[in-house]
């Protein structure tokens, strides 16, 4: 689970920090309070130069302590989300394979355990940034545990279910032992995530006759799943870490921005591997791939913006420590399961577009779909947020995801670019509807 908490990860006792402090102004001299002053009915000056008496000498601020500074998010936590966004894609590419129930579901299933770890890692870095090597190191072999389910993910219930049960035990582990280091508490839930990761490597040996797995294995997968998602319930961390709400907020705002460039990114590689037939088919497959940009730009400024970074670091920031932890729970990870999911199958959907942009036909109605249904879960998580953390108003965006359902019929029976046109501009219109409800009135002019 995703733990957090406010110690330096320096030792198995160390002191706590205090995350609400960026610095600290020196305090006045006790002897300047008592210092002679000019004396008019006496005309006696004040004391003068730097050695006379009352005058406190001259001070030099320590140097900064790196376990004191203010806490933002490091590079290395952005190179790690990076990691992180491959595996999204993946899980996208894997959608886009087919679009069957049986592709939904391998991706419900390792997305649920990716993002759980992902999250453990966001509230371990919460803890204070990654500034000795040892934990840098570490956190580099962290990356290369989800480096490896990435690479697996295509085949993750096949050969190379193995693979990702290996790498995801490289990630539950690694996260244990950081933790570790920070707060013992952590051994009262890394037996949830270890019993996950044993439970998807047990699977992964349940092949059947043509090498995918059996449903045992699915039956397995799901247990582990639940065993993850159910550790609250048996172990509530409110009373056993904390947080800093700067940091959070800023590091799930990253992970967002960066996994929509990495859809994009996507978006760039999939096109040009079409693309070199005729300069029509050529303009055709760019217009697809601007579509998709555009989509990917209008989701930017529903997430971004609206200043919802800000606002939500201002609640938690208000909030008591337990309720910190309640809210930091359910706004930045079970909110965003649909908003990153939506993602995942919208990408799936524009990959699907960009390689029918050859011809203007309909279809396939599962891409239509995956489309219509990525851009509902999307606003549907963005408006969860809102409504959790009370920064926004959310009929609109809500009224919107009801109405992205509808335009599963148009890339069905037009065209899927035309959909992810008619999707990019019900978002600019919510984004403009907003943006007048929020104008102040005009005053009347004076008579």
């Amino acid at each position: 689970m995703p733990p957090g908490t406010d110690r330096a990860m320096t030792g198995p006792d160390p002191e706590p920090l205090n995350p609400g402090v960026t610095s600290t102004a020196p305090t006045a001299d006790p002897a300047a309070a008592t210092a002679p002053t000019a004396d008019p009915a006496a005309g006696t000056p004040p004391p003068a130069g730097p050695g006379a008496t009352g005058t406190p000498p001259p001070t030099t601020s320590p140097p900064a302590d790196p376990d004191q500074l203010p806490l933002r998010v490091t590079t290395l936590e952005l190179f790690f989300d990076l990691v992180f966004a491959f595996t999204l894609t993946q899980l996208a590419s894997l959608l886009a394979s087919g679009f069957t129930a049986g592709a939904l579901a391998r991706v419900l299933l390792i997305f649920g355990l990716l993002w759980w770890m992902y999250g453990g890692y966001a509230w371990l870095t919460n803890t204070r940034p990654p500034v000795h090597t040892a934990e840098r190191l570490l956190l580099l072999v962290g990356m290369a545990g989800f480096l490896t389910i990435g690479l697996a993910i295509p085949d993750g219930f096949g050969g190379a279910s193995l693979a990702l049960g290996l790498g995801y035990l490289a990630v539950v582990l690694v996260h244990a032992w950081l933790y570790f280091r920070v707060n013992r508490n952590i051994v009262r839930v890394a037996p949830f995530n270890v019993a996950s990761a044993l439970l998807v490597i047990i699977a992964s040996q349940l092949h059947g006759p043509g090498g995918g797995e059996r449903p045992a294995g699915y039956v397995l997968w799901v247990v582990a799943l639940a065993v993850q998602l159910g550790s609250p319930l048996i172990v509530h961390p409110k009373n056993l870490f904390d947080l800093r709400p700067a940091h959070m907020s800023e590091r799930h705002s990253d992970l967002v921005l960066v996994a929509l460039g990495e859809s994009v990114a996507a978006i760039g590689v999939g096109a040009g591997r079409l693309a070199g037939h005729s300069a029509a088919d050529d303009a055709r497959i760019i217009v697809a791939a601007v579509l998709g940009l555009a989509l990917a730009a209008a989701l930017w400024w529903i997430v971004f913006g609206s200043s919802d970074e800000d606002e939500a670091e201002r609640v938690l920031t208000e909030a008591s420590s337990e309720r910190r932890i309640t809210l930091a729970l359910g706004a930045f990870f079970y909110c965003n399961i649909p908003l990153l999911l939506g993602l995942v199958a919208m990408a799936a959907g524009v990959e699907a577009a960009i390689k029918r942009s050859g011809t203007i036909a309909a279809g396939p109605a599962a891409a239509a779909i995956a489309l219509a249904a990525g851009a509902a879960a999307f606003l549907a998580g963005d408006a969860a947020i809102r409504r959790l953390l009370r920064i926004g108003p959310v009929r609109l965006r809500s009224a919107a995801a009801v109405l992205a359902l509808a335009t599963a019929l148009i890339g069905a029976f037009v065209a899927l670019e035309v959909q992810v046109a008619v999707l990019t501009l019900l978002l600019a219109g919510t984004l403009v509807l907003e943006r007048n409800q929020r104008l102040p009135a005009s005053t009347p002019p004076p008579e």
